[in-house]
């Protein structure tokens, strides 16, 4: 007489057979990889916002890109948007907050590196320039491929 239940070899494959499915879903999850799409996506958002920001800027200024009343030139060649004296950085935020931007956007990745504490206090992880034909371009350094740049130019 045989009494009705599963057997340990039943048992062990229907084991295996739900850790393989639970480390199939896991890795075509890859929650690390979604947090860096989701970063790329806000960078993204951001330098959208930017430019859209310079834009109204030049638009109320007849075209061109002013700080107050003041014509700005925008920088010529690929520059670090930053309050920060450096070679190769522009500041930005004296010429779009308030009145364009409550405040500027800064890369989501590393906040103790990238900030926005005031006008004259920040580092957003952003670029800018201008090129000769008058277009302006914003970029960030992309998370899902650390080699190639996010580029938005208006």
């Amino acid at each position: 007489m045989y009494t009705k239940g599963f057997t340990l070899v039943e048992m062990i494959v229907v084991i295996g057979l739900i850790s393989l499915l639970a480390t199939a879903v896991l890795v075509s999850v890859n929650p690390a990889r979604q947090f860096r799409f989701a970063h790329d996506a806000q960078r993204k958002a951001h330098l959208a916002t930017l430019l859209t920001a310079v834009s109204q800027n030049s638009i109320e200024h007849q075209g061109v890109f002013s700080c107050g009343d003041v014509p700005e030139a925008l920088p010529t060649s690929k520059s670090l948007i930053t309050s920060m004296n450096a070679t190769s950085s522009y500041n930005l935020a004296r010429c779009l907050v308030p009145n364009y931007l409550a405040q500027l956007p800064y890369d989501p990745m590393n906040a103790s590196q990238y900030f926005y504490t005031s006008t004259s206090s920040y580092n957003t992880g952003y670029y800018i320039f201008q090129d000769a034909d008058g277009r302006v371009t914003v970029s960030a350094r992309s998370e899902i491929e650390p080699f190639k740049d996010i580029v938005l130019t208006k």
